[in-house]
């Protein structure tokens, strides 16, 4: 399990030093079957495993190999209804692609073509290296997850459970301070899971009446972020024992639980506080205040009617008692008021209290508040990775106002990062402008390649963009999925974002530009995929900039109800070379397991060479069929959000940090630290990212 985890997020594994002599044939084999996958191993792992005896080897290099195949997509057959795409498609008559889907959809038959011999694979991409690694840095991969102060992904957590399952000493190496209330909740359900559980864990991390309520969902695998009601298991007594023991210590309760009154209503029914209120009478009585409604005057009712009465005054009073509260109605406070000198010296004195991420987005939203344009764009918490992109209505503020907000934030953040350790010289690499800060990672999907949505990669060398999709149906959790057909579309749009054309299964190819499918299969029970080749300098003739990538579920399943589902896309040189599916020309790859029915999962720029990664789902309309065409409008308003987006940059942190704690160099080899594309901090390590840069 270690060097599964290990390979998949770092592209390194653990190989203990052997007694032995490993022959050049082997290892020879073994590279050239690892390189047909993209991958080669780095010359320090070459001599470890060298050490190894045949049997070790064979057995390193088996997990190796299905990690790898699973990374890509190489561990699927891909079997497309046109075993000679794109050739095929764009030779065929209309009316031959027109009556093999009819016969298809009539039978779920596929045509039966003669599959015709491809040229070899060109070398298109240049090979990833796999480094040695060790038990301490993947032990703290773990630890920066708790350290992270941002919310963890699915597969975060998964990474960490095995962690925590797999490491003995895991107990003595938690970190002093874990600042993600949710992660903690996640922490805690699994140390107690595992039997592994320090006796000092609540003392240290659980706080409030909302961080018991987080244990519980975490408990009961539900959402820790609160977004959504949880389904709540039956607890066992020790258990609930211990929710009311932790709920009796906390501070406030009644106020802190008034704000998710009917959550704590459902929860108390299972954990039957009554019984035990000689034990626990505060949290008895909290829980019968609740239950019958009994009226509890809150904070945020009080700071409310402030505002609502443009009492800013007793607002600054009330929210000074809780600065991250007052940092995010900041903005609205300065619109209530001609005395803005007045809020901005009150906030001053409680900026320090204010959480690093919050600081860096207000720092982001006065600094760069007239460039928003035309949207506003937003991620809400939950896990579902939904966008909500609103028309810019923001009123003005006076330009010293605006910037003296700004630098109140900035210097706070300053003074905080000047209180960590030196960095010595620190080389920025300018892209990085162009890779946004990593707040909230917690819906975003597993991917061959993880980083912020909105952020934004280079298209490598190659002409042609290849899309595309596997997926299967079967039975999850018992309960069978029926026919599942999932459907791969392109949208192509202009550079102001006007509608130009489709490729789906309605539009085979476009006679205006070189796009096609490779026909649509609308079943899937040994497993089945989709591909769409795009050529882009045949769009850019055409006038095209943007592609939307776009992924349905026209049988209306969720992906989170399928067994398996993952898309991606490839660059390639000469599209009839190789097999359709070329490992080593994998560029990204994302599994589709959220409870949605649509997904975007990248947008392509064109004119720039650039993929925007945007990892979102959208709603469908239930009136029409789940296709691009049902869905263009908010394919369109998701587009335009999400490639003018105004959020921080790495680039705009990693500089806050080197002005407080470092020295700029523009050369990489001189510099103590690199934070680059390539080497040293790159955006793909969030988890150090929100561990150490977002303190």
């Amino acid at each position: 399990m270690k060097n599964q985890i290990y390979l998949r997020r770092k592209n390194k594994i653990i190989v203990h030093q052997g007694q032995h002599e490993l022959p050049f044939s082997y290892l020879a084999a073994a590279l050239r079957n690892i390189e047909s996958l993209g991958y080669t191993f780095s010359l320090e792992l070459l001599e470890r495993i060298r050490t190894l005896s045949e049997g070790e080897f064979f057995a390193l290099y088996s997990d190796v190999v299905a990690v790898l195949k699973v990374k890509i997509g190489a561990s699927r057959q891909y079997k497309p209804m046109y075993p000679n795409f794109p050739k095929q498609v764009m030779e065929a008559s209309e009316g031959e692609l027109f009556v093999n889907a009819i016969i298809h959809y009539l039978t779920l038959d596929l045509p039966v073509h003669e599959v015709k011999k491809r040229l070899p694979l060109l070398r298109e991409s240049r090979l990833k290296l796999i480094h040695l690694g060790t038990d301490e840095e993947l032990l703290q991969i773990g630890m920066n997850f708790l350290r992270s102060n941002s919310s963890l992904s699915t597969t975060d957590r998964e990474d960490l459970e095995g962690l925590i399952q797999t490491y003995e000493g895991i107990a003595e190496a938690l970190p002093a301070e874990i600042p993600q209330k949710e992660n903690v909740a996640i922490a805690a359900s699994l140390l107690l899971k595992y039997d592994k559980l320090p006796a000092t864990f609540f003392a240290q991390y659980c706080k409030t009446a909302t961080d018991v309520l987080r244990l519980a969902v975490a408990l009961s695998d539900g959402d820790v972020s609160l977004a959504t009601p949880a389904k709540f298991r039956k607890f066992k007594r020790g258990e609930r024992r211990l929710l009311l023991r932790l709920l009796e210590a906390s501070s406030n309760i009644v106020e802190d639980m008034n704000r998710y009154k009917n959550r704590w209503i459902r929860l108390g029914e299972i954990l039957h506080p009554f019984e035990y209120k000689e034990s626990y009478p505060k949290a008895a009585e909290a829980f019968d205040i609740l239950r019958n409604n009994h009226k509890v005057e809150t904070f945020n009712s009080q700071v409310e009617q402030a505002l609502v009465r443009a009492d800013v005054n007793t607002a600054i009073k009330l929210l000074e008692q809780r600065p991250g509260e007052f940092a995010r109605r900041l903005d609205h406070l300065l619109r209530l008021t001609e005395q803005g000198g007045t809020v901005l010296s009150a906030f001053e004195k409680i900026a320090h209290g204010v959480s690093t991420p919050v600081l860096l987005q207000v720092l982001n939203h006065f600094d760069k508040r007239d460039n928003y344009g035309e949207w506003r764009t937003f991620f809400p918490k939950g896990q579902v990775a939904k966008v909500q992109a609103i028309e810019n209505r923001v009123p003005g503020l006076p330009e010293d106002i605006r910037k003296n907000a700004a630098d109140i934030c900035r210097t706070s953040l300053l003074n905080r990062f000047a209180q960590l350790p030196a960095l010595g010289k620190v080389y920025i690499d300018p892209q990085l402008h162009e890779h946004l800060v990593p707040f909230s990672m917690r819906s975003a999907s597993k991917a061959l390649r993880t980083i912020a949505r909105g952020s934004r990669l280079s298209i490598p060398d190659g002409g042609t963009i290849r899309f595309f999709l596997w997926w299967r149906e079967g039975i999850v959790n018992d309960v069978p999925t029926g026919r599942v057909d999932i459907d791969l579309s392109a949208v192509l749009y202009n550079e102001d974002w006007k509608y130009m054309e489709h490729i789906s299964y309605t539009n085979l190819r476009s006679d205006k530009y070189q796009a096609c499918h490779s026909g649509d299969i609308v079943e899937a029970p040994k497993g089945a995929c989709e591909f769409i080749d795009l050529d882009i300098d045949s769009i850019l003739r055409y006038g095209g900039r943007y592609v939307v990538m776009n992924l349905y579920s026209f049988t209306s399943q969720p992906y989170c109800d399928l067994p398996e589902c993952f898309a991606g896309w490839m660059i390639r040189s000469a599209p009839q070379t190789g097999e359709i599916f070329e490992p080593q020309t994998v560029q990204d790859k994302i599994d589709l397991a959220a409870n949605t029915r649509i997904c975007i999962p990248v947008i392509l720029d064109l004119v720039e060479r650039k993929v925007i990664w945007t990892d979102i789902a959208l709603n469908s309309d239930p009136r029409f069929a789940n296709n691009v065409e049902s869905n263009a409008g908010g394919v369109e308003l998701m587009g335009r959000a999400l490639t003018s987006l105004v959020k921080p940059t790495l680039h705009e942190l990693f500089m806050l940090h080197a002005q407080a704690r470092g020295a700029l160099t523009d050369q990489a080899e001189e510099a103590d630290i690199v934070f680059s594309l390539e080497e040293g901090i790159t955006p793909f390590d969030t988890e150090i990212i929100m561990a150490d840069f977002m303190q």
